[in-house]
Parts: C-alpha cells; sequence; structure tokens
C-alpha cells in the first residue's frame, strides 16, 4: 500500500493534549478525576462543545450551555473557564515530522477547533507547511463524523486507503480506518513516530 499523504491532528498530536491542562484543573477546584472529559462526552454529538466546534453557536452561549451541562453531572464549570484551558504547546519533535512528511509527500491538518483558534501568528510557519488543513469550526462538520474525512481526501485528492491518520483519540481514528486509511493512535510520541516511519519507509528523525 503506497502512502501519498499524513494526516495529522493537532492537540495530543503536534501540540500537548489539553487533557493534561484538564487534570490539573480538576484537581485544583476538587473535581472528580475526568469530569471535564465526562461533560463533554455526554450527548457527544450535540452538546456545547460539538456546537462550539461547528461555530454554531457563539462563544458566549457555549459559556452558558457548557455551565447548565456540567452542573446537570453534578459540577458548575463555566466554558470560558474551559477555553483556557485549551492551548497547548507544540511538540518540536513533532513539528520535525510534519516537515519531513511535507518534504516527500502531501500533508494536511484536522482539528476540531474554536473559530480563530489557528490565527495564532506563532503557528503561521507551521500551517504554511500543510497542503490542506482541515478545521472543524470553518467547514461545519467536526470528528468523528464522516464527512470530515472525507472532505480532507477529496481536498488533498488523495483516496483514503493511500492516507495515514495520526490522532489521540480512538473515537476519531475509527472512522479513518473504516474507510481504508492507516490509523496512528498518539499516545507516546516517539513510539508515534517510529510507527509512522515504518509505514512511510523514509527517516523521520
Amino acid at each position: 500500500m503506497h502512502i501519498e499523504a499524513v494526516l495529522f491532528d493537532f492537540g495530543g498530536v503536534i501540540s500537548t493534549s489539553p487533557f493534561e491542562a484538564f487534570t490539573r484543573y480538576e484537581q485544583e477546584h476538587s473535581l472528580p478525576d475526568g469530569f471535564l472529559r465526562m461533560v463533554n462526552s455526554a450527548n457527544p454529538h450535540a452538546n456545547a462543545w460539538a456546537k462550539l466546534e461547528r461555530c454554531e453557536i457563539d462563544l458566549e452561549s457555549f459559556d452558558q450551555i457548557f455551565a447548565q451541562e456540567s452542573e446537570a453531572l453534578g459540577h458548575r464549570v463555566d466554558g470560558f473557564e474551559v477555553l483556557g484551558l485549551l492551548s497547548g504547546d507544540l511538540r518540536p519533535e513533532m513539528v520535525q515530522v510534519v516537515h519531513r512528511c511535507a518534504e516527500e509527500m502531501k500533508v494536511a491538518l484536522l482539528t476540531n477547533n474554536v473559530m480563530g483558534s489557528m490565527k495564532d501568528p506563532q503557528l503561521s510557519d507551521l500551517l504554511s507547511v500543510f497542503d490542506v488543513v482541515v478545521e472543524s469550526s470553518v467547514v461545519g462538520f467536526r470528528k468523528p463524523e464522516l464527512q470530515f474525512y472525507e472532505y480532507a481526501c477529496e481536498q488533498l485528492a488523495v483516496p483514503p486507503h493511500n492516507a495515514v491518520f495520526l490522532d489521540d483519540l480512538g473515537i476519531n481514528l475509527k472512522p479513518a480506518r473504516a474507510m481504508g486509511m492507516r490509523t496512528i493512535k498518539v499516545t507516546d510520541p516517539g513510539v508515534a513516530i517510529d510507527e509512522l516511519q515504518s509505514m512511510v519507509g523514509f527517516a523521520l528523525r
């Protein structure tokens, strides 16, 4: 199987996972472990988080709806506080992998995000490397919706079976794999890089 494109998730792959910040917040505010992820996973395709990532609601509405959803699960958390936890740090080794892949094949960024989050000037050089950038807040659909992956492949002009997708969430990898993509779940970046290297057939370090 010839690989023509590598598709990267952003948070948890190219940057550190926001889940690390979620855990710190939960500890600091005496919330149950995993509470914020529990709120996000309740009614996952129609909750405040999903609607914000599809740009169906504005930030003020998200703040209010998330607070209501979290309160219904036992602990009120304002949405604005959660948004403040989303920014992670770039992983230099993964940025290098993006550049290296871009020298040999097409590369794409697939991210569920909030409108404007990719406008950070510090990201401009990195974003310019990608042939295609698919943001949920721009296209109006999100992972794990099948349309998200179909759109990315159409924009790349690469069939799914000639693509590799890296994400830190299994739920986001499942539809890609069902389409025929090779997938890599990123838990340890070093292990993921080794796995990708074996798939693409050239050095990434």
